[in-house]
């Protein structure tokens, strides 16, 4: 599910941000502007649909919500299990 997922996301991302042509797996979502705070609710939205459950925001999670890999790694294997996310 987590390399599907973030396809996903990342074209969500790109669709918001017609300037950019490419976001890595390690860009800061929110320092390099791609969210601000009005997107972040959509975000957490769109991967709650995605994952198919409501997602826990915590103080430890919420730093992973920064980059994709953070999101794969730490956002949906909070919300999944680690078994059921693919790490590439």
């Amino acid at each position: 599910m987590g390399t599907e997922v973030i396809e996903q996301v990342r074209g969500w991302l790109l669709a918001r941000n017609p300037e950019v042509t490419e976001i890595g797996w390690d860009e800061d979502l929110i320092d390099s502007r791609l969210i601000d705070s009005l997107d972040f609710p959509q975000l957490l939205l769109l991967l709650e649909e995605l994952a198919g459950h409501e997602l826990e925001l915590t103080a430890e999670n919420v730093v992973g919500f920064r980059t994709l890999r953070g999101i794969r790694d730490t956002v949906l294997t909070d919300a999944a299990g680690a078994d059921a996310v693919s790490h590439e």
